[in-house]
């Protein structure tokens, strides 16, 4: 009798481990699928910057000032890339897809300049001391650390002012900078 309940009782033990062993994990953080995952989550771990992003597409052109550029998650036709809108001397207004795992050029639509500069005029990005680029390495220190992962161009007064997001291990913080390259509070 005692053989059987011993036997019985390690069926039992050898059968609890099984179906613990069978049933998932609780999903954490670092098994979250990219659908899951916020854009500043995929963005701080995206293998391409923003300012290697902001670099490839300002290359495209002859003197072209990267204006405003956002990171957007992939979705069925577009993988995880950067959309950076560049305007140039003459006023033509490109926007060019970045991919942000490899660095690759996979977009380029030129836009409606009007649509954009409102209140903004092309001669308003020459006269900024401070570029789109250095404003994000600004914003990145300011943050602590972290991952700019989107910028906006605005006018404030008589130049421009930068409004960047920076991708920070649990949340996004944003900053703004000058035209100056100081810190605007």
């Amino acid at each position: 009798m005692m053989h059987r309940l011993a036997a019985a009782a390690g069926f039992l033990a050898l059968s609890t481990g099984l179906v613990l062993a069978q049933t998932p994990a609780p999903k954490t953080d670092m098994t979250k699928t990219d659908k899951d995952m916020k854009e500043y989550q995929l963005a701080a771990v995206s293998k391409v910057t923003l300012a290697q992003a902001l670099t490839t597409a300002e290359q495209q052109g002859e003197k072209g000032r990267a204006i405003d550029a956002d990171f957007e998650k992939a979705d069925g036709k577009n993988p995880n890339h950067y959309s950076i809108k560049v305007v140039y001397p003459d006023g033509k207004l490109v926007e060019y897809g970045i991919n942000a795992d490899d660095g690759a050029l996979y977009k380029t639509e030129n836009q409606p300049i009007e649509r954009y500069f409102t209140r903004l005029k092309p001669a308003d990005f020459q006269k900024a001391t401070t570029s789109l680029k250095d404003a994000l390495k600004i914003a990145e220190q300011k943050a602590g650390g972290g991952k700019a992962y989107e910028a906006e161009v605005e006018r404030e007064g008589a130049s421009v002012q930068y409004d960047i997001k920076v991708a920070l291990p649990d949340r996004e913080q944003k900053v703004k900078v000058g035209p100056d390259g100081k810190v605007v509070d």
